[in-house]
């Protein structure tokens, strides 16, 4: 049963957001009778609410999407509330579809995009995992973040090769430690209110850490949003190599550690826009041109489904005509269509760019 200050809450963020000018996924598809028919639902195991789902949305009205899932449950509990968003994000894939068994294809097939590095700054590709067995960010104790991360320490420990590195955990870590992270772009920060709004930041920075091999090319968020982010990076525009390096990676991890799957939705996470393959390749790429005609930037952006967005990362401006671009869809395709999406759409910005 839902308590009655969890009703209340709802109703009055309810209305709140039906008031709102708000353009997020949440408040095109919570319609009145939606919000009826799931309000006094919870899930079986971990007794998570509609509120839940939805409060980071409802305190945030200029979030894009505004919901996550406490709990892998959540999914099905709520899904007449989570399949029209995640329809509609990941480009129509239907109530009735089913994600494709996970396929990194050949991976020699991507080589350089920018062989002469003349617009391609930086090129990454990471995927989110869930460790099975264990609830997302909201429903955790901070005895199960502190497990999970002990399990991912150990587990990364043993990578060798180019892999190979040091775990830091982010209680306890020195302040020129923290301070080389950030300055590498490699820390996250506590404080993200789309996150904090859902109940994602509790018991900081209890079970939370980071990886990277020495050559700072591959990097593990513990914990953060999703229980492990793996990571690809490096300079330039080589996303064969970059490719290869995170599939070996994830290869690896998933022999010592099992993930979080569903059937119909692929690999569960945290965020609905982050299913399925949950691979989001992207790159830091610099096209003055195209960038004085945002139009045209969108147009091919569009038609190859990728996303657009300021290197701050998301609600950010580009500067200096530097945009972050990846794939948007993660839903209905393979892990390798989602990257050759991206790789095919860099190809032709960089030709447009060229012919200017």
């Amino acid at each position: 049963m839902v308590d009655a200050a969890v009703l209340a809450k709802l109703e009055e963020g309810y209305a709140k957001l039906a008031a709102s000018d708000s353009k997020s996924l949440l408040k095109k598809y919570l319609t009145k009778e939606v919000f009826d028919n799931l309000k006094n639902k919870v899930t079986p195991t971990f007794k998570s609410t509609l509120l839940d789902v939805i409060q980071s949305g409802l305190e945030n009205h200029d979030s894009g999407v505004g919901i996550y899932a406490p709990d892998a449950e959540a999914y099905t509990v709520f899904a007449d509330l989570f399949d029209p968003i995640i329809e509609d994000y990941h480009g129509g894939f239907k109530k009735t579809d089913k994600h494709p068994a996970s396929t990194f294809g050949d991976v020699s097939t991507f080589g350089n995009v920018d062989p002469t590095n003349e617009y391609v700054i930086s090129t990454r590709v990471r995927c989110g995992r869930s460790m099975q067995g264990y609830p997302f960010n909201p429903c955790l104790t901070e005895a199960q973040y502190k497990e999970m991360e002990g399990k991912v320490s150990s587990t990364l420990s043993g990578l060798e090769g180019e892999l190979k590195g040091k775990f830091y955990p982010l209680t306890g870590m020195e302040k020129a430690v923290q301070q080389q992270l950030i300055d590498d772009h490699f820390l996250f920060k506590e404080g993200d209110r789309f996150l904090q709004a859902a109940n994602a930041c509790r018991f900081w920075p209890s079970g939370r850490g980071i990886y990277h091999n020495d050559a700072k090319t591959f990097l593990v968020w513990c914990n953060e949003e999703d229980h492990l982010r793996i990571i690809s990076m490096q300079q330039g525009g080589d996303l064969g190599q970059i490719y290869k390096r995170l599939v070996t990676a994830v290869n690896e991890i998933e022999k010592r550690v099992p993930f979080s799957h569903d059937d119909r939705l692929g690999f569960l996470t945290f965020c609905p826009t982050n299913l399925g393959t949950t691979i989001r390749a992207s790159v830091h790429i610099k096209v003055p041109k195209l960038a004085s005609n945002k139009a045209k930037l969108e147009e091919v952006a569009a038609k190859y489904n990728l996303q657009v967005r300021g290197t701050r990362g998301e609600h950010t401006e580009a500067e200096g005509g530097v945009y972050d671009i990846s794939n948007k869809r993660r839903m209905g395709l393979t892990e390798f269509e989602a990257v050759k999406e991206m790789y095919d759409g860099i190809t032709e910005l960089i030709k447009l760019e060229k012919s200017l």
